[in-house]
């Protein structure tokens, strides 16, 4: 049985909505995001950083959200949510696979960082603004990329788990106006994934 250490808001949604797509059974750890949980004993020997998410599989322990959705996928899809190697798909899934925590995820990170996590007097408004305006400009080549397309690689696919999450992050925080009309298109097609919505209810 998978078990899937999780805390709400945080990259663990991931890891959610990509076995709910699967319908893989699992078992879930409900942490709160909250140093007494995640910086708990308990939760550092699973993750010397104390972080989520964790994924337990039989005697297998894995962190790092991307990680984890490739050893998902290749032990227990059976060639599901990935395009074919020889796809000509395939080089675009990996592009945006990756793009998010290479490009999205950072900024968002450091909005999060100077508009929730720190207490008010140790925000810095130029450190927030500069984060939004590279959010911004990293959201543009993925609403370019989904001109006249519903997913980023052909059909459904993990990479649109790992960068429609972000995404989804992303107009949370008020970052997709109306000149990202694809963004936006593609973000309220995932969120009306039940797969989507469990997950970021959890």
């Amino acid at each position: 049985m998978l078990t899937l250490h999780h805390a709400p808001n945080s990259r663990s949604g991931r890891i959610i909505w990509l076995l709910e797509e699967l319908e893989l059974p699992y078992e879930l750890n409900a942490m709160r995001f909250h140093p007494e949980d995640l910086k708990s004993e308990a939760h550092r020997a699973r993750h010397p950083l104390g972080r989520v998410p964790v994924l337990d599989d039989g005697d297998v322990r894995i962190f790092e959200s991307g990680a984890i959705v490739e050893y998902i996928l290749a032990r227990h899809a059976v060639g599901r949510l990935k395009p074919d190697v020889d796809s000509e798909e395939f080089p675009g899934y990996l592009q945006w696979f990756h793009y998010c925590e290479g490009m999205v995820m950072p900024p968002i990170n450091t909005i999060m960082v100077h508009s929730v996590i720190l207490p008010p007097d140790r925000r810095d408004p130029k450190v927030l603004a500069q984060a939004q305006r590279l959010l911004g400009k990293s959201l543009v080549p993925v609403n370019e990329a989904l001109e006249g397309r519903e997913y980023l690689a052909g059909e459904f696919s993990a990479a649109d788990i790992m960068l429609g999450h972000a995404c989804i992050m992303s107009g949370r925080l008020g970052m997709i106006g109306e000149e990202l009309p694809h963004l936006a298109a593609y973000v309220e097609r995932l969120q009306a994934r039940p797969a989507c919505a469990k997950a970021f209810a959890a």
